[in-house]
């Protein structure tokens, strides 16, 4: 059975294979499993309690078979804005509308915490094309840079407010 569910601490190492194992999917003629470890120290994955549930976030995985193949993740930025994080699946697990379920998840949740807006960064459009299209489907549009990540494109999208 597949689903989305909370990641669970003894899912972390999953979790961070699956970002590895995606990343170099997507840099696979440029970067090394030595190199994604390099860049990417994933802390915020090992810290996920810390990193997202104490502090106004939420991490969930992609189960399928007790076997974690997907992952996302609402980060706090301010009060009203959060960023979505981590959205990493593997690749036989694209294109079946899980991305868009995980990220309507993380949406309901933003929500009732009470953030507005919603922000995101992807490396460039050559590298993530599907990511890229699925982000303006569900409501992304491009703003400024807002951090200092190595991405080229930002986005952001309201929040509707929680229905009564």
């Amino acid at each position: 059975m597949v689903e989305i569910r909370p990641i669970q601490q003894h899912q972390i190492e999953q979790a961070k294979q699956v970002v590895t194992a995606v990343c170099l999917d997507v840099w696979q003629d440029i970067l090394t499993k030595e190199d994604v470890k390099f860049y990417d120290s994933m802390s915020d994955i090992e810290q996920v309690q810390s990193h997202y549930f104490d502090n106004g976030g939420m991490f969930l995985v992609l189960v399928d078979n007790e076997q974690v193949v997907g992952t996302g993740a609402i980060r706090k930025l301010d009060d009203e804005i959060c960023e979505l994080k981590r959205m990493w699946f593997l690749k036989a697990h694209r294109g079946q509308g899980w991305g868009w379920k995980m990220a309507q998840m993380l949406f309901d949740f933003a929500r009732q915490v009470g953030y507005r807006k919603v922000r995101l960064d992807l490396i460039n459009e050559e590298r993530q094309p599907q990511a890229l299209k699925l982000y303006r489907r569900l409501g992304f549009y491009p703003i400024e840079r807002y951090n200092d990540s190595p991405c080229n494109i930002f986005m952001e999208k309201f929040l509707e407010s929680v229905q009564e």
